[in-house]
């Protein structure tokens, strides 16, 4: 697996559950390790649990002491994994699943494809040109 490096990709996801066929993605992170992506679910979950009611505040709270061992063993397994909480009409679940990161070209040092000099950005509403 030429320059490829093993990781993980997590995503934060909401649905609202009387429309559960549109879920939002509110976030995502790349992971280079089991740890890392645990630790993002985890820092979330403690992050949001003072503003959850007492049944999603008590289901953050018994992953977090509980179900985040079996979390971990199974990312160390390169096995994706997923945690769900409910609250008022809404899930939230944090995904991390196993991924090969591409290696990207750095912009200084090499000779950059032709195709790149092709690009050219589109000027913003402000920009008077």
């Amino acid at each position: 697996m030429n320059g490829y490096t093993r990781g993980f990709w997590c995503e934060c996801w909401t649905e609202d559950l009387t429309q559960p066929e549109h879920p939002s993605l509110r976030g995502s992170f790349d992971a280079h390790s089991a740890g890392q992506a645990d630790r993002w679910i985890a820092i979330a979950l403690r992050t949001i649990t003072p503003a959850l009611d007492p049944r999603a505040s008590d289901e953050a709270w018994e992953w977090l002491y509980d179900g985040r061992i079996e979390t971990r063993r199974a990312l160390l397994c390169s096995e994706p994994c997923s945690v769900s909480i409910d609250q008022s009409g809404t899930r939230i679940t944090w995904t991390a699943r196993p991924v090969l990161f591409l290696p990207l070209a750095h912009r200084q040092g090499i000779e950059l494809p032709a195709c790149t000099n092709d690009f050219k950005p589109h000027a913003s509403l402000s920009d008077p040109s």
